[in-house]
């Protein structure tokens, strides 16, 4: 795509950053969407969404679409892109990319989390053989097969619901006694006779057999006793970590490498926001991440304005 002028380039298109799209094009401005993934982040890897108010019941991979499809009938331009850094030139700002630069007057960033590592041996070896974070990606490949998931919130437990319909068993390993996990989807999972428990429990080792995924060995926290879990894959749900190495050099981050912000969804650097779960807050959820983006858009536009 040729440099031109773009009144804001949001990077990530997740909820967050659809909505921000969303409100800056009703305002009339000119916005750029880049995406290096499909559009919605994290929520096109949830199986059901039964918490965005309007919704009932919605796969992650329908409302993602729903958005995406808001934003290209308000003439959202959206492109692939890798995006490696930003510069401040006052009152522009360069967005860089493997692909190339783009140029806006502000951006919003949205650029989300990525799942988090285990940190187990074996982990890595068995990546995409047995080892996976998105059960809705690849549950389908452990149809009549055992499987562990690994965590205790409301990712783990959902998901292990999700391949409770498509595997012959499910065990669920947490480190603690009780899980994060809404109530609801507790529930859901004590009463399925598809779901095991293997709780004050970590994993210690993914072991490879034949080439892939043959068990897992844990350990109990208080008794310190071992014992292996014969398994075909591994789900791994143990919590998110922020995309913001490549703004390290001009963004303000906290100790956890999440974006700081003001209720403005401002940074630090005048004419760049941030919204989403890349940001220092409270609460990670779908219904959080497109009031962020909306208040970032809003915020932008009135930035926009002083600059004429």
């Amino acid at each position: 795509m040729e440099n031109k002028m773009f009144d804001i380039i949001i990077v990530g298109a997740g909820p967050a950053g659809m909505t921000a799209a969303v409100y800056g094009a009703r305002a009339g401005l000119k916005v750029l969407m880049l995406e290096k993934g499909a559009p919605g982040g994290q929520m096109v890897n949830t199986y059901e969404v039964e918490n965005y108010t309007g919704f009932e019941k919605i796969s992650g991979t329908d409302l993602s679409m729903k958005m995406f499809e808001h934003t290209q009938k308000l003439g959202v331009t959206y492109t692939y892109g890798i995006v490696t850094g930003i510069k401040d030139n006052g009152s522009t700002k360069i967005v860089e990319t493997e692909e190339g630069n783009y140029t806006g007057k502000a951006v919003i960033i949205a650029t989300g989390t990525v799942n988090r590592r285990l940190g187990a041996k074996g982990e890595e070896k068995l990546a995409g053989r047995g080892i996976s974070w998105c059960a809705i990606c690849d549950g389908a490949f452990f149809r009549n097969k055992d499987v562990v998931v690994v965590g205790g919130g409301n990712s783990a437990v959902e998901e292990a619901l999700y391949l409770s319909g498509i595997c012959r068993k499910v065990t669920i390993i947490h480190r603690r006694n009780e899980f994060r996990a809404e109530k609801l989807a507790q529930n859901r999972a004590s009463n399925n006779d598809k779901i095991e428990f293997e709780l004050e429990s970590v994993v210690e080792s993914f072991n490879e057999i034949n080439g892939k995924l043959g068990s897992v060995t844990v350990k109990n926290v208080k008794s310190n006793d071992k014992k292996d879990i014969t398994c075909d894959g591994a789900f791994i749900y143990v919590g998110q970590d922020p995309v913001t190495s490549m703004f390290r050099d001009i963004i303000k981050l906290n100790e956890k490498d999440y974006i700081i912000t003001n209720d403005k969804m401002e940074t630090n650097v005048q004419g760049i926001y941030a919204a989403g779960d890349v940001c220092d807050k409270e609460l990670r959820q779908i219904i959080t991440a497109t009031n962020d983006g909306a208040i970032a858009s809003q915020n932008a536009l009135k930035y926009i304005e002083t600059l004429h």
